[in-house]
């Protein structure tokens, strides 16, 4: 497939978003949106925002495993995010991506930017986002 794609990394107050080029060989994060806890109806208008905005053609969203594989708590708050998406935004595609490792990957690149802890905190989903999409393209 050739077009935009979209990675999100829910949390329960933010949603790091990262979007790909249009031949899907470089992911960019792109922002750290916060949201009043658990109201991710606002979270879905963002998606809104981008999937029109950035001519969207498939979205790629982190689900969170137990390290065995197991489903979380969080795992189902994903799959009720990607049911909310794919009925506010009909036509556009929304693909589960293990999460499991992506955190610690994010950590791992921007602690090697020598990048600060404050800042690393600031930025830590949108860079999450960039790694489930990467995992997602196969980049």
């Amino acid at each position: 497939m050739v077009g935009k794609a979209l990675g999100l990394d829910l949390g329960e107050v933010t949603l790091g978003i990262a979007v790909s080029d249009p031949l899907r060989i470089i992911a960019s994060g792109v922002e750290n949106f916060r949201f009043p806890r658990l109201e991710l109806d606002k979270a879905v208008e963002r998606v809104k925002y981008y999937c029109k905005s950035q001519d969207i053609k498939d979205i790629a969203l982190g689900l969170p495993l137990h390290m065995s594989g197991d489903e979380s708590e969080h795992s189902r708050m994903c799959r009720d995010f990607k049911a909310m998406i794919e009925k506010e935004i009909p036509g556009i595609p929304v693909h589960l991506v293990d999460e499991r490792w992506t955190t610690k990957q994010a950590t791992r690149v921007l602690i090697a930017a020598d990048m600060s802890r404050n800042k690393r905190k600031k930025v830590i989903d949108k860079m999450a986002a960039v790694i489930i999409l990467e995992t997602y393209l196969g980049i």
